[in-house]
């Protein structure tokens, strides 16, 4: 049996389109986005700000870079999850995001917790 590594956040997320907020015709596409972070390290630590790439089918990319997330900086404990929603508005029926959240444990040690590109898609765009 393995250890579990002192460090180490989960990111799930799950994305939706916001069609009473887009216009197709005007080039704005509104999703929504839900991220669950879990804590399954061994140590406590505290998200301390978000570093995200949003890229849309255009190859337009939009960095955002910011303190928290949802003006919260979350204290997770291990097995502590914290769940928030949040938006982004492309140019273009599809696109994808990544990032990472810079993380500070109670001893001090900071390291980041990476979340993998995940797909933003209008229904019915992707087959």
């Amino acid at each position: 049996m393995t250890a579990a590594h002192p460090n180490r956040i989960r990111v799930d997320v799950s994305t939706n389109y916001v069609e009473d907020q887009s216009n197709p015709g005007e080039g704005r596409f509104v999703f929504s986005y839900t991220i669950t972070i879990r804590n399954e390290g061994t140590k406590p630590a505290r998200l301390v700000t978000r570093h995200w790439l949003i890229t849309d089918a255009n190859g337009k990319v939009q960095e955002v870079v910011g303190e928290g997330v949802v003006g919260e900086q979350p204290h997770l404990q291990p097995g502590q999850g914290f769940r928030y929603s949040s938006g982004a508005i492309l140019e273009t029926p599809v696109g994808a995001m990544q990032g990472r959240y810079h993380m500070i444990a109670d001893d001090g040690e900071q390291f980041d917790a990476p979340i993998a590109p995940f797909r933003l898609a209008m229904p019915g765009v992707l087959h």
